[in-house]
Formats: C-alpha cells, sequence, structure tokens
C-alpha cells in the first residue's frame, strides 16, 4: 500500500451528525418519542425514505441530493406522508437544513486541525443539496476542499464524485484514504483504489474517537 498523502470524508454520520432535539418537536401535538426517533431516521436514512412515494415523488427523492429544490420537496413529502402537518414538516425541515443543527463528532476538530497540521489535506465529500461549510466555520475547524453533490452535479456511490475531490487535491487514490458511515456511497471510493475506513453514525456522545480510530488503524496517529 502507498503511503497515505490525503484523507476524504463523508458529512452526516461521519464528521458532523443531525443529533435528536426534542425542543425542535414542541407544539407538535401527537409526537411522542417513538415517532421522533422515526421521523429522524427518516432525515438521516442515507439509502431510503421509509415511505410509501408515487413515481414522481420517488424521482424527486432519487435525485434530492442534486437539487435543492428537489431535497425540499423529497423530505417535506416524507415528513408529511409521515403525519405531521404542513406548518411542522416545514419547521423541521428548516432545522435539518440549518448548520446549525449539525453537531461536530468530538474528535473532528482535533482530526481536520491534526492531519492540517501534519500537511496532510483533507476534503469533504458529501451527498447534500445544502452549503455544509458554515457548520465547519461555527465548529473553528474546516477541509481544505468540499465537493458537495449539488456543486459537482454528481452523487456517491458514483466514482467521479470522488475523482473530482482528488484532482483538487493533487492526489492519486492509492495514496488516499476515504472515511464514512456507508459502505454502498462511501465505500465507492475504493473502486479507483481509495482505501477505505467505516465509522458507525452513531449520536456524538456515544462515539468519542472514532474517527481518530479509523485514522489509527491506517497509520495516521494524530
Amino acid at each position: 500500500m502507498a503511503e497515505l498523502r490525503a484523507v476524504l470524508f463523508d458529512f452526516s454520520g461521519t464528521l458532523f451528525r443531525l443529533d435528536e432535539d426534542d425542543g425542535w418537536f414542541a407544539g407538535m401535538d401527537g409526537v411522542d418519542e417513538a415517532v421522533q426517533a422515526e421521523l429522524m431516521d427518516r432525515l438521516t436514512h442515507p439509502t431510503g425514505p421509509g415511505v410509501q412515494m408515487t413515481g414522481p415523488a420517488y424521482q424527486a427523492w432519487l435525485n434530492r441530493d442534486l437539487k435543492p429544490h428537489l431535497h425540499r420537496e423529497a423530505y417535506l413529502h416524507v415528513l408529511t406522508v409521515s403525519g405531521l402537518p404542513a406548518r411542522h414538516a416545514e419547521a423541521l425541515y428548516e432545522r435539518v437544513i440549518d448548520p446549525a443543527s449539525w453537531t461536530p463528532y468530538p474528535d473532528t476538530v482535533q482530526v481536520l486541525d491534526g492531519l492540517r497540521a501534519d500537511g496532510i489535506p483533507t476534503a469533504v465529500v458529501s451527498n447534500i443539496a445544502w452549503d455544509i461549510r458554515d457548520a465547519f466555520d461555527a465548529a473553528g475547524t474546516g477541509a481544505d476542499d468540499y465537493v458537495l453533490s449539488f456543486e459537482a452535479g454528481v452523487m456517491k456511490p458514483d466514482p467521479r464524485i470522488f475523482q473530482i475531490a482528488l484532482d483538487r487535491l493533487g492526489v492519486s487514490a492509492e495514496e488516499t484514504l476515504m472515511v464514512g458511515d456507508s459502505d454502498e456511497n462511501d465505500g465507492a471510493a475504493a473502486e479507483l483504489g481509495c482505501s477505505f475506513a467505516l465509522v458507525d453514525p452513531l449520536p456524538t456522545s456515544e462515539r468519542p474517537t472514532g474517527l481518530l480510530d479509523a485514522l489509527r488503524e491506517w497509520g495516521l496517529a494524530l
């Protein structure tokens, strides 16, 4: 294996997480803890909507991370079909796309800052339809580049999105590690020759050193 010279990271469930906040559901009658948990799962599920969909709605879901308006349409459909009144669905959706709602994992700052200090460039490669850079700014850290599906026009697991990141960082796949929480989406970087480290998208309070541990297994001790 070539020496690792760069690291790519997924965003949701890897560097940051949309941790459940009971306050988001205040005033929503009939939304108990079980329903809240189900709704949060549907909002953060990487592969499926979890509800029945018409043809047009399903197409919006499949392409939601390429266009902001499709993202909004898809998730509002999921929330309203799940039983939320439209006004509550709108309010909850606005929380989802608010960078302030996203919590960095306890070791995110240490990892990104540590890699930069060691001269190892990083990029965030994310299927997402809104700009996440403010979340990093609020955390006081950041990557060297961001390859976001709605800007790049391509989504994981399409290898082209990883190639964009490699080209921007000026590194080869063989000397790059991809870190993510999805074998299907993030693991597709291996098709280009990248190494891959899988992390568990646990609540942030339950995964204090997941990123550090993943990097250590590949010889990157910070």
